[in-house]
């Protein structure tokens, strides 16, 4: 089973969510002129990190995003990854993640569990506690959102109920590009699964962005690199190649959990 994939590297416009959302229909709607079966967008594409304005421009409950992506699924028969949002939720904010299927049902939902200090996430955010795990496009898939990536025991706990590709929405910053490469393929390897991670470009107040979207398969080879120029870029996912990789290392049976504290 093959499936085409999108990457939506996009430059986010801080602070101005109907700049983002018109720039996001539009990359929506070229990956599905190309025939792609998923599209993935980055961390935070409404807002960007404008987190003190967050009382002003999040979605409250995440309605509009949840509106806007399942129409453009289901108008342009695509599964869509929705990468994250700020959103307002009761009297809180998260970082939150929407997938839709191509018929525009929410499929899952994830609010990013581990916030980056450095980008001040802990000051203005609530931090999830739930794992996220769905069917997407027939693939078993696990989705987590940026800082997620440096904590391999959170991907490998929801990675054990069955994940054959791994989404990785990002705001990545350009000093860090190496280590994003690094623990990409590290996911990839130990969890024996496609890597999918689509990071920004451009700048905010405080950092810059280098892309770098990245398709990895099981092996840690890096099937695709989008650069670092805004554009959505393409690659095909074989699953057929978790079985040469699983058969002959079968780590998920072999680990032993008990000895994990």
């Amino acid at each position: 089973m093959k499936r085409k994939v999108a990457l939506a590297q996009m430059d986010i416009q801080l602070g101005l969510p109907e700049a983002n959302y018109q720039k996001t229909a539009r990359a929506i709607k070229a990956a599905a002129d190309h025939h792609a079966d998923i599209i993935v967008l980055p961390e935070m594409w409404n807002t960007g990190y404008a987190l003190n304005k967050l009382k002003d421009i999040a979605d409250n409950n995440g309605q509009k995003t949840q509106q806007f992506l399942s129409k453009l699924a289901l108008e342009n028969k695509i599964n869509i990854v929705g990468g994250s949002v700020a959103i307002r939720r009761g009297t809180s904010f998260y970082n939150t993640s929407y997938i839709y299927d191509q018929t525009g049902q929410l499929i899952g939902t994830y609010d990013k569990v581990h916030l980056f200090g450095l980008m001040d996430e802990n000051q203005y955010l609530k931090a999830g506690v739930k794992e996220s795990h769905f069917a997407l496009a027939g693939i078993p898939s696990a989705s987590f959102i940026c800082y997620d990536l440096r904590f391999p025991e959170w991907v490998r706990t929801t990675a054990r109920h069955g994940a054959d590709i791994l989404y990785f929405p990002a705001e990545w910053p350009s000093s860090r590009i190496k280590q994003w490469k690094i623990m990409l393929q590290s996911r990839a390897i130990e969890n024996q699964a496609f890597v999918v991670a689509v990071n920004r470009v451009g700048t905010d107040l405080d950092n810059d962005f280098n892309g770098h979207s990245l398709v990895i398969d099981p092996l840690g080879n890096i099937i695709s690199d989008a650069g670092e120029e805004e554009r959505v870029s393409y690659a095909e996912v074989d699953l057929e190649k978790l079985a040469e990789v699983r058969g002959p290392i079968p780590v998920f049976k072999d680990r032993r959990p008990e000895l994990y504290h």
